[in-house]
């Protein structure tokens, strides 16, 4: 008679091994419907209001409160700064441009207005307390006041509340000059009565708060009102032509005589005329890009280099791989760089030409057209060497800045060389 054999499956040892498969596979499934769960607890309630925020809450830490995540980022050092700054040393962000500001060496010898504070302190508390609730009037105040005395009235960084509706959360501009900026801008393409708060779009918020500043701009009156030189458009060419016709220089070279204009920051208006701005993508979209933390989006308030976060900056819309748009933009930069150097040195002739004439004897009714020439020249190439994408932002627009410098050079030289043969 045949003894029946015992399957393997049968085998205690089998069934103790399947068994604590199950009871792992079970324990798997478990946990990962508890961590959806979570997140979906997590999805329903975006944060959680630890403190009640007001329209006078202006220090950051305390929107902190109900927004770590976002403040977290808020505070980490970011890839730029400031390049105009003259004794900038350090890649530091948003948190700390207040303090770099009082701590420049240009403090030293430059009296600078309470306007300055317009762009690197939280000032809409302040417009508002000054202005006994009417912004306009506390922004006019602020203008007017030496920078000592203005300082004494802010006591944070650009913040939460300069760009948020503490209520809703929505995106708002807190700032009288590119609220009037805008308005110029939008009557000289035909719309009248331009509205930023009530009529732009959400996506376009996305870019106009950075618009509050990252612009270029300049002192009006003795008053040293914050004025957005928009009225003629955001085109260099329209710009300059603005500044030729209200007769505005910033000082007098010291070399040539020529009155020249400073260009600041206008990353606004030369990123207006590139691609991303025709394609309706905003300044958040790459700087502050949305992230995931668990089951919540939101815009990382990290504000930096798009080339530093290819991944959520870039491969959002172009899908190739990091390496490939990391070439890409540096290519660009790199090309940039090249024309921007050939450009200075240009300038750098132009300039050492007309002090020769002006040493020489030439009256400044001979320099004239030469100045001119210079101030032109001088004020587009300062256009891409203060704006802080190295051309990105627009790369043909750039390249056709620093092309009409490099022809106004040539023409300036050709101006001294008829002075003397005159």
């Amino acid at each position: 008679m045949t003894t029946p054999t015992r399957s393997r499956w049968q085998s205690p040892r089998m069934i103790l091994l399947v068994a604590l498969i199950a009871m792992f596979a079970t324990a798997a499934i478990a946990a990962l419907l508890i961590n959806i769960l979570e997140r979906k607890e997590e999805a329903k309630n975006p944060f959680y209001r630890v403190v009640t925020l007001t329209d006078t809450t202006e220090d950051p830490a305390v929107w902190g409160e109900n927004f770590p995540l976002q403040y977290d980022s808020y505070l980490r050092i970011m890839w730029a700064g400031y390049a105009f700054s003259v004794d900038y040393r350090k890649k530091r962000g948003h948190a700390y441009m207040l303090e770099d500001q009082i701590y420049t060496e240009r403090q030293n010898f430059v009296k600078q207005p309470g306007t300055c504070l317009n762009c690197h302190a939280s000032m809409y508390t302040v417009y508002k307390r000054l202005g006994h609730g009417d912004l306009v009037k506390g922004f006019d105040s602020v203008n007017r006041m030496p920078y000592a005395e203005a300082l004494k009235q802010a006591k944070h960084p650009v913040a939460c509340i300069d760009c948020h509706n503490p209520t809703t959360m929505q995106l708002r501009i807190t700032r009288p000059a590119f609220m009037e900026g805008i308005r110029v801008a939008k009557a000289a393409q035909g719309i009248a009565n331009y509205d930023v708060n009530t009529m732009a779009s959400r996506q376009e918020m996305r870019a106009y708060v950075c618009g509050q500043c990252h612009v270029e701009y300049y002192f009006k009156g003795p008053e040293k009102r914050l004025t957005y030189p928009w009225a003629k458009g955001l085109l260099v060419d329209s710009i300059m032509a603005y500044y030729n016709e209200i007769g505005f220089s910033d000082w007098t070279h010291k070399e040539t005589g020529a009155p020249l204009v400073k260009a600041q920051h206008p990353e606004f208006e030369t990123w207006s005329q590139g691609i991303h701005a025709r394609s309706g993508v905003m300044c958040a979209d790459c700087h502050m890009p949305y992230t995931r933390v668990g089951a919540l989006k939101i815009t990382d308030h990290h504000v930096q280099s798009p080339l530093l976060n290819i991944n959520n900056a870039c491969q959002t819309c172009h899908k190739f791989s990091e390496s490939e748009l990391l070439a890409r933009a540096e290519l660009i930069q790199d090309r940039t760089f090249q024309l921007r150097n050939i450009a200075m040195d240009a300038l750098m002739d132009l300039i050492r030409d007309i002090k020769a004439a002006r040493d020489a004897g030439a009256s400044d009714a001979q320099l004239k057209p030469a100045w001119e020439f210079q101030r032109r020249a001088q004020f587009y190439i300062d256009f891409v060497e203060s704006e802080n994408s190295i051309g990105f932002h627009a790369p043909q627009e750039t390249a056709k800045v620093l092309g009409t410098a490099i022809d106004q050079c040539r023409k300036g030289q050709e101006a001294v060389r008829n002075i003397r043969s005159s």
